[in-house]
């Protein structure tokens, strides 16, 4: 049959148009929250909140920080920082040691019962994960190689 003919015409599907950008915020959104609430679920089977274990988190991608580099990773108060931190530290999740560079400055630091910890918690996302296992392969490395697109602007404007 050719392509000329008006069975073969009526087959092929025109593209669906792309979503707009607010759709894609919106799905983003419903994500991430869905996302966080599996994560602080995981994190106070451990005792922890989820704040707590968003520190841990970042100490596992940004390695050792100072006080003040944790905050402006969470987007809050240094003050509130510290709080965390102390708590953390007496789970023997972290501990403080003095900046290479500044003495003044004391950075946070994994311990590997923190690392343990919070592997253990991205083990127990199970919504996370029972999302996840809805995508096949390729899937899964499309998903990731648009979203490690995205981290880079995302992470660098915050």
């Amino acid at each position: 049959m050719s392509a000329s003919t008006p069975h073969a015409a009526a087959s092929v599907a025109a593209p669906a148009p792309a979503p707009a950008k607010l759709d894609l915020l919106e799905l983003l959104a419903a994500i991430g929250a869905a996302q966080w609430r599996d994560f602080v679920g995981a994190a106070e089977r451990h005792g922890l909140t989820g704040m707590q274990a968003r520190v841990i988190a970042q100490l596992v991608v940004a390695g050792p920080l100072p006080m003040r580099g944790l905050a402006d990773r969470l987007v809050c108060d240094a003050s509130n920082v510290t709080g965390i931190v102390d708590r953390l530290e007496k789970q023997d999740l972290v501990h403080r040691e003095p900046s290479a560079t500044d003495r003044r400055v004391k950075n946070v630091v994994l311990t590997d019962k923190g690392r343990e910890t919070i592997r253990r918690v991205r083990a127990e996302m199970q919504a996370t994960h029972g999302a996840l296992d809805t995508l096949d392969d390729d899937d899964r490395a499309a998903l990731y190689a648009l979203l490690s697109r995205l981290r880079p602007s995302m992470e660098g404007s915050a």
